[in-house]
């Protein structure tokens, strides 16, 4: 019987979400831009972006059947080649709106199911000292290969022909799945195979009585910190007087830097405060930085602050929320992949609606009506689940002390 394979290092672990990062770059940026282009007003290309996305929220009804039958990198590959080609197929298709918001729909459904058979892979090979490590290098991929996604796919589309372009899309998308020959692929949980959907509701069950997966469900649903801004704002540069091009390159050189600065403080902080706060105090300062962007004027050197800024809070929100999902995710879990993809749709499901609600801000005052309902709800909310959250902890601590005193007597 040979030897299990040894679990590469976190970093390498991290890799193939990159395919991930810049399949869904190219959904929140480029795709806005294609939009604007065809003529589509500014509040209707966010809530066209949020129908694009929508499958961050419900894919996860799909994921059970990502923990049976075949290996969970059998399905990454699959759903990884499905959401490439959908991002290929809407450069060709660039000329109907209809059709690239259809394609890139099914194509993000794809990507959600293949960044969930890929979380679920990784998840359960790493030890529980790995958690905040694994989390912040996913989101410095996911980040960083979303902003490349952006530069190049950006370039691809304004200075190739639609045919090109997409080949070029596609073969830079797939690449990282490569990576996949140098990480070990467990077969699948035996008896899953029949009782998937029944074990995955007995699961998801016993989750939710958990009070540290409610908490963490919370702060994901809720709009804590979800910086939705990231995802419209590519359609808004003329709002600030920015050619394309530059918007491509403020999204692209904003999402790499974000990744790098945002993503990886978060396990340094994380090692004197615990996860949950952390979540928080990301949200809250990210609120205020957005309030902070209505000082200044519509100049592209704003566009690329706001788009700098907006990428490196989502990137330390993002680097939180992974170590949460893995956290609870723990070694070895047959359902890694279906609670994996639970957890990480609650923590999208803020950024789909809240795409609608930058919208409608969109239109009540352009730019700085988005801004200010992104910042007031979101800072809101934060500092509300703050006062909630010490409480609930203190009465939690008030009660393991009167616990502590009572067993001296009772003995």
């Amino acid at each position: 019987m040979p030897a299990p394979r040894r679990v590469p290092p976190a970093w390498v672990l991290s890799l193939p979400i990159a395919t991930f990062g810049m399949t869904t770059g190219f959904g929140i940026v480029i795709l806005p831009q294609m939009l604007a282009a065809l003529g589509m007003p500014g509040g209707h290309i966010a809530e066209a972006v949020a129908i694009v996305t929508s499958p961050t929220i419900w894919a996860f009804l799909l994921a059970p059947w990502l923990d049976v039958r075949f290996r969970r990198r059998t399905y990454a590959l699959v759903f990884g080649l499905l959401a490439v080609f959908a991002a290929a197929a809407a450069v060709l298709e660039h000329r109907s709106a209809p059709a690239i918001v259809a394609v890139m729909t099914i194509g993000f459904a794809a990507v959600v199911l293949y960044g969930s058979a890929v979380g679920g892979w990784t998840g359960a090979l790493i030890e529980p000292d790995q958690h905040s490590r694994l989390g912040a290098w996913n989101a410095v991929t996911v980040i960083s290969s979303d902003g490349l996604g952006v530069l190049l796919s950006g370039y691809f589309t304004q200075h190739f022909a639609p045919q090109p372009a997409a080949l070029l899309v596609a073969v830079v998308f797939l690449s990282p799945l490569l990576s996949f020959c140098f990480i070990p692929a467990p077969p699948p949980d035996a008896t899953l195979a029949r009782e998937s959907f029944l074990r995955f509701a007995r699961a998801v069950a016993a989750l939710l009585r958990r009070r540290e997966v409610l908490i963490a469900l919370t702060l994901f649903a809720l709009p804590c910190a979800s910086f939705a801004l990231t995802n419209v704002l590519g359609g808004w540069g003329r709002d600030f007087h920015t050619r394309p091009d530059l918007v491509s390159f403020f999204g692209g050189i904003g999402a790499i830097v974000a990744g790098a600065v945002g993503a990886l403080v978060v396990p340094l902080i994380a090692q004197r405060v615990a996860l949950r706060p952390l979540y928080l105090a990301i949200g809250i300062a990210g609120a205020g930085f957005t309030l902070s962007l209505l000082l200044l004027p519509r100049t592209p050197g704003a566009y690329g602050l706001a788009f700098l800024g907006e990428n490196i809070f989502q990137a330390a929100a993002f680097a939180a929320s992974f170590a949460i999902v893995y956290e609870v995710i723990g070694k070895g879990n047959p359902l890694a992949a279906t609670i994996y993809a639970l957890l990480t749709s609650a923590s999208n499901l803020p950024i789909v609606y809240m795409e609608v609600v930058d919208g409608r801000g969109f239109d009540w005052r352009g730019v700085t009506g988005a801004f200010l309902a992104d910042a007031l709800i979101s800072g809101g909310v934060c500092v509300l689940l703050w006062i909630a959250l010490f409480h609930l902890l203190r009465v939690q601590d008030a009660r393991a002390a009167a616990v502590a005193e009572r067993a001296p007597a009772a003995g």
